[in-house]
């Protein structure tokens, strides 16, 4: 089992801007200094909290500051921005990544930034499906274009001066293009189903109960199926939220005080889910009231925490319960404490994961 790292970092209205903008940076490069595999980074506009506005600038500003991690988009909400844009920015990330860019897209769904950027009451999915058939389009096309849609519509055929490349938009790295992931945030999602079966692999996010986690699998075999590609569960990720301290109390305390970046985070996400009409996802039993559903209940059912071995005790019992897949994704928070946050990742790194993955091979005889 890999590991990598996923944030849609969620930080205190109070905090400078620049310091959680910093710590969120070195998240990044303390994960890439453990071996962490890949590293995913959200975007919102409109939110004080979630303060990444564009992921692709964060990833330009960290690029040449490590090493081997896979930098992905955590992710792009293809229908806020122009799908030419995307393009070229996503192109030439790209290269400067040397091709270990991740292109991770979504409809997005903060309803303030759909609201701003004035699509709150369009058809967003179907603004997402045109905007990458847009942008694949593009990588796969050679200039003059002429790529029409609903929403947009794409060409350089009146202005292009072939001979001075004017009018050619670059391309990817990687060939035909940057592999493309899409996160999963509902039970049973039929989106798993439409990316797999376009060769797209799955991200199941950190704030879904694991029963419904474990819906996930049948969906992307069912997608790989009718692509006729093998469903290796090798391509799917799954995130968590996890903390790991050298001992029980403090582990505990981080996670469950009332100053907690863990309660913080999950409050936030709560208060989100409710007032959306999006809930179901913290609810065992789709019948319950959202008004009985509470954080302590979400945060007992989406919080990994403990020692190294207590931590690997549950990543296991996970595996077992949702099934076998290949990266586990820990979700960033802030840095409320900024060594034990570090401390975590470093023990999650060296200690935890090393346990997991010596328990694997008995687990796989086993089935």
């Amino acid at each position: 089992m890999n590991l990598g790292f996923f944030t849609m970092p969620i930080h205190p209205l109070g905090k400078d801007w620049r310091t959680s903008l910093h710590e969120d940076r070195a998240a990044f490069l303390l994960a890439d200094e453990l071996g962490f595999s890949e590293a995913y980074v959200g975007e919102h506009t409109s939110d004080a909290a979630e303060n990444i506005t564009h992921c692709i600038s964060f990833i330009a500003w960290i690029a040449a500051a490590t090493k081997q991690i896979r930098l992905g988009t955590g992710t792009v909400n293809i229908p806020n921005t122009h799908p030419a844009a995307v393009a070229g920015q996503v192109a030439m990330l790209d290269h400067m990544l040397d091709g270990r860019f991740i292109f991770g897209i979504s409809p997005g769904g903060l309803a303030t930034d759909a609201e701003a950027f004035g699509s709150l009451n369009a058809d967003r999915p179907a603004m997402f499906l045109e905007g990458i058939n847009h942008i694949l389009k593009i990588w796969e096309s050679d200039a003059p274009y002429n790529i029409k849609g609903q929403f947009w519509n794409i060409t350089t055929e009146t202005q292009m001066l072939p001979e001075i490349g004017q009018g050619i938009m670059t391309k990817p790295l990687q060939r035909p293009h940057p592999p493309i992931v899409v996160t999963a945030v509902a039970p049973f999602s039929k989106g798993i189903v439409e990316a797999a079966a376009r060769g797209w692999d799955p991200i199941s996010a950190n704030f879904l109960l694991r029963k419904w986690v474990k819906t996930h699998w049948p969906k992307y075999v069912e997608g790989c199926e009718r692509a006729g590609r093998p469903a290796d569960p090798a391509n799917w990720r799954v995130a968590r939220s996890i903390f790991v301290a050298d001992d029980m109390n403090t582990a505990r305390d981080y996670v469950f005080d009332a100053n907690s970046p863990y309660r913080f985070y999950y409050s936030q996400l709560l208060t989100k889910m409710k007032k959306h009409g999006r809930a179901n996802l913290f609810k065992h039993d789709q019948n319950m009231h959202d008004d009985d559903v509470t954080l302590e209940m979400v945060m007992d059912e989406c919080i990994t925490w403990g020692t190294p071995d207590k931590v690997a005790d549950d990543i296991l019992a996970l595996r077992d319960e949702v099934g076998d897949f290949g990266t586990l994704l820990v979700a960033g928070k802030d840095w409320a404490d900024v060594a034990l946050s570090r401390r975590s990742m470093v023990l999650l790194a060296e200690k935890t994961m090393p346990i997991v993955n010596g328990a694997l091979p008995t687990a796989m005889v086993a089935e």
